[in-house]
């Protein structure tokens, strides 16, 4: 090691012992837990009112962008400026874009096959049952996941390393997912594809490149709350919650039991990665045609 990588790592040791300022990141985790909630009982009143508990989908990313925003108020005075903008502006670009997205995507169609199901199963009042296990649990999680996009907003150290590996983490995140987003949208557009598995594109690397850009957005975020150790520790929560949802929870798990029965599902199923891109497996004379 040379005396300026000593240098350079003397420097950077005192920022990443700096503390959080627990007090008023406590205040910030209170003001967030409200608003999550807050965004998800409107939500829900819309949902009843509709008769359609899909909405909570586009509020997924609202409450999301919400969270970031109060944050982004509540921080003033105490975390690096350019962090909290970068870090506002990277979680309401990301949010945004999957609330538009989603919305219109959904619309002009009924409920969710996935929500009915789970609705199903409800032995009382579908609504309240609805609020439980839907609204109230997402509003828990966005909570939860959002740690990192909380606690980078109060770290007292100026944007250093951690901050540009994460949100060109993001990034490369954010774009996956609006490109296979995109390319399965053009992909269902034309008529001639009805009833067919999309698997070009994106799509022929992985069954879910919408769920991997989360993955990536999400590990980016946490990156930008390492510039402490404080914040990596409280941090880490959030991308491994959100990495076991992607992979085992609701997301993928639930869509390919959707999928299960689709014709020509089970061979793109056996040549195409579950979910870390990988090129895909040569097709065979039993698939079903392009």
């Amino acid at each position: 090691m040379s005396a300026l990588d000593l240098t350079s790592a003397a420097g950077s040791a005192p920022q990443l012992a700096a503390g959080l300022p627990w007090p008023e990141l406590g205040v910030n985790a209170a003001a967030t837990a409200a608003t999550a909630l807050a965004v998800m009982l409107a939500t829900f009143v819309v949902g009843v009112t509709k008769n359609v508990h899909r909405v909570v989908d586009v509020s997924w990313g609202l409450a999301f962008t919400a969270v970031a925003l109060v944050t982004f108020g509540l921080s003033a005075g105490h975390g690096d400026p350019a962090t909290r903008l970068l870090v506002t502006l990277a979680t309401a670009g990301w949010g945004l874009r999957l609330a538009v997205h989603i919305a219109l995507r959904g619309r002009g169609h009924g409920e969710d096959p996935r929500y009915a199901r789970m609705l199903d199963k409800a032995s009382g009042n579908r609504a309240l049952y609805a609020l439980r296990v839907v609204y109230l649990t997402q509003g828990a999680l966005v909570w939860l996941v959002s740690l990192p996009v909380q606690v980078a907003q109060y770290a007292p150290v100026p944007a250093g390393p951690f901050l540009w590996a994460g949100l060109a983490l993001w990034a490369a995140g954010v774009a996956f997912e609006a490109v296979g987003d995109g390319q399965l949208a053009r992909f269902k557009a034309d008529p001639a594809n009805r009833g067919r598995v999309m698997d070009r594109g994106l799509w022929s690397w992985t069954r879910h490149p919408n769920y991997f850009g989360d993955f990536l957005v999400w590990w980016g975020l946490f990156l930008t709350a390492c510039a402490t150790w404080q914040g990596a520790a409280v941090s880490l929560v959030s991308p491994l919650v959100m990495s076991y949802l992607l992979v085992w929870g609701s997301g993928k798990r639930l869509l390919e039991r959707h999928m299960a029965e689709r014709p020509g599902y089970a061979a793109y199923r056996a040549r195409t990665s579950g979910f870390l891109p990988r090129p895909p497996r040569p097709r065979t004379p039993w698939d079903p045609p392009r």
